[in-house]
């Protein structure tokens, strides 16, 4: 029997280690395989937690998956065949000054996680984590995959490209949600639509929308639909529809970190996410989905929600209440999917992948950038699906980010300042160089402690 190993780091967290864990314990296809997984993290308490669940999801499941866990990644990274990574420190208390205190120098980003000023000290502090990583697989596990859902995507993915000698395919839910979206808009079931996305991160556009059967071009029935209807469209989001004539992820929360106008179409786009204490109620539940900012009820909070879900699975492990289904199900991300393309050589097309521009998968984008585009997968790698050329303008805003993320991964590299600050000073809400150092210093100061450190 064909034996893996998948190493699981950052395995403590209530959603990216559920979601994982039950993928891997329920498909059929890794049932016939030797599974081994093991689950790292250095909070040994949420490890210890995701254990235990770990174990009874192997018993919900009916699965023979051998479970280990460890603090310690050069004790688990021996032997694996694929690395999944989701990893970060103090998330929430780090987005929060990501956010804030670019705005209170007056840059008017809407979101600070991947794009914008922001997102510059989140991407240092995700390759602080995330090269180390890389190079602890070089020597422990020089041919193991690399499937990581750290964010900055692109950035990070960009880093161990770089960086390392180690193979990394990026993944995020955004293609998912633009294929949702469409399929709302089309009132055609999603796995009827043939879908080929094209961009970087988080700026993914729908370059072609077919019938999967017929290969009928679907985007003259969605240019004839939003004419007639916007489908709840976000403004943003209808804006950059009506500007470029294409779908994007549907949420300004993506799109808008990436152009100088977002913040005047569809304002501070954090504020509405229910971070932290300035914008949630002392003693809110992620149960009630209130928060106090303007006064808006009904909002979700992923720090509450984040909150309330290990409540939740501690309550499950402690026998305080039993393991359903809610906490059972599959993620609906594409790691374990690859992973099976791979072992099983099925040479699937997958919706989208972060990853080098190889062979100019995205003809009018650099080639060593890092893109989300679609895949072939099979039992000789990830292979990047070529989508053409993207329309001059989207290009052009593309390149930027590009040439951002790789300031910043030199940045990283050379500890250096000012390539940061120059960084800092491409963003297209970046207006002012004395105001620029000014957020950089500050920022550098307060988050030293999860920062590499510049000069």
């Amino acid at each position: 029997m064909k034996k893996i190993k998948v190493v699981i780091i950052g395995a403590g967290s209530a959603s990216f280690g559920q979601g994982i864990l039950t993928d891997l314990m329920i498909s059929e296809e890794l049932k016939e395989i030797d599974l081994n997984i093991t689950l790292v993290d250095i909070n040994e308490k949420a490890l210890k937690r995701m254990y235990r669940f770990a174990g009874l999801l192997k018993e919900y499941h009916n699965s023979a998956v051998r479970i280990e866990a460890t603090t310690d990644r050069k004790e688990a990274l021996p032997g694996a065949n694929y690395v999944i990574t989701s990893v970060a420190r103090e998330r929430w208390k780090m987005w929060e000054k990501d956010f804030y205190i670019p705005i209170s120098y007056g840059f008017r980003h809407i979101f600070g996680e991947n794009g914008g000023p922001g997102a510059a000290f989140h991407t240092l502090r995700s390759l602080h984590l995330m090269i180390p990583i890389a190079k602890d697989m070089e020597k422990l596990c020089p041919d193991a995959l690399l499937l990581n859902f750290t964010n900055p995507e692109s950035r990070v993915c960009l880093g161990v490209s770089k960086l390392t000698n180690i193979r990394s395919v990026g993944l995020c839910h955004g293609p998912m949600a633009t294929l949702e979206k469409i399929s709302e808009i089309l009132q055609k079931p999603q796995e009827e639509i043939d879908l080929t996305v094209g961009g970087i991160n988080h700026f993914h556009w729908a370059l072609k929308i077919q019938d999967k059967s017929t290969g009928e071009d679907l985007y003259p029935e969605i240019h004839k639909r939003l004419a007639e209807s916007n489908y709840e469209l976000d403004n943003l989001t209808r804006c950059l529809y009506d500007l470029f004539g294409l779908l994007t992820y549907p949420a300004a929360s993506h799109t808008g970190e990436y152009v100088g106008f977002a913040f005047d179409v569809a304002g501070p786009v954090f504020l509405k996410w229910g971070l932290g204490q300035v914008s949630q109620r002392i003693g809110a539940k992620a149960s009630e989905r209130v928060y106090t900012v303007e006064g808006k009820p009904q909002q979700p909070s992923y720090h509450l929600v984040s909150e309330e879900k290990t409540r939740e699975i501690h309550r499950i492990v402690e026998g305080e209440k039993p393991l359903t289904e809610e906490f059972a199900k599959p993620s609906g991300e594409l790691a374990v999917p690859i992973i099976c393309d791979i072992e099983f050589d099925r040479g699937r097309k997958e919706l989208a992948v972060n990853v080098p521009n190889e062979n100019f998968a995205v003809s009018n984008l650099p080639e060593d950038a890092i893109v989300e585009v679609p895949a072939i997968v099979n039992d000789e790698g990830v292979h990047p699906i070529k989508v053409g050329a993207l329309p001059d303008a989207i290009a052009a805003i593309c390149r930027t980010q590009i040439s951002i993320q790789n300031l910043l991964v030199e940045a990283y590299r050379q500890k250096s300042k000012k390539l940061l600050l120059q960084a800092l000073l491409l963003e297209p809400v970046v207006d002012s160089v004395t105001r620029a150092k000014a957020m950089m210093e500050e920022m550098l100061k307060i988050q030293a402690e999860y920062l590499p450190e510049l000069k």
